[in-house]
């Protein structure tokens, strides 16, 4: 893919829980929530590729070139995402996960494509969380890795909840060759590209 990396700047951010992936507020019923500017000083035509919601946390990738966030945006590039769920999760639902779940979208109902899913034998080691997740008392909690290559709006907590297993907290730790490592919550990395 030709990069125009010249007159073009390319952030990674580890995006906080409680955050909109947004610059601008237009919405009035918004108006105290907390924007993505507040962690950086971002160029002005800047523009988050794909978001993550709110409530979710983990890699989310900038760009000021139109072209590069379509491409990433496409089918092209996987999104990888560990989902921290309630209950401990069976192979049964993992199957489901991996061959398609159907999921409410936009007033209809969608069945999802394929994906790659699988139970993480151990426990991520992420920061702690501003808002705590809930108690032990309520039961096992399970961690699993999904990796699609669609994104539809609140997809994994659909799937996750479609497959009996509702969503506690979603990190995105992967988009492309794209890594969240050992990035800080809040971090925000300069890059010459995206794309290897």
């Amino acid at each position: 893919m030709e990069q125009h990396s010249n007159q073009h700047q390319h952030f990674l951010i580890f995006k906080p829980y409680g955050y909109l992936s947004q610059f601008a507020n237009n919405d009035i019923s918004k108006h105290k929530k907390k924007l993505l500017g507040e962690l950086y000083p971002f160029p002005e035509n800047i523009m988050a590729i794909g978001r993550l919601d709110e409530k979710s946390e983990g890699l989310l990738l900038l760009t000021t070139d139109g072209k590069t966030s379509e491409f990433i945006r496409s089918s092209k590039v996987e999104k990888e995402y560990f989902a921290q769920v309630d209950g401990d999760i069976t192979p049964k639902a993992i199957e489901q996960l991996k061959n398609g779940v159907k999921i409410g979208f936009g007033g209809t109902t969608y069945i999802t494509k394929p994906c790659k899913a699988f139970k993480l034998n151990h426990i991520p080691k992420f920061p702690e969380r501003g808002k705590k997740i809930r108690d032990e008392r309520h039961g096992p909690t399970s961690w699993v890795s999904i990796t699609l290559r669609e994104g539809k709006f609140r997809q994994v907590r659909k799937m996750t909840a479609a497959a009996g297993f509702p969503t506690l907290r979603l990190i995105r730790v992967r988009i492309g060759t794209n890594h969240l490592n050992n990035m800080k919550v809040g971090e925000v990395l300069k890059t010459n590209n995206f794309i290897d």
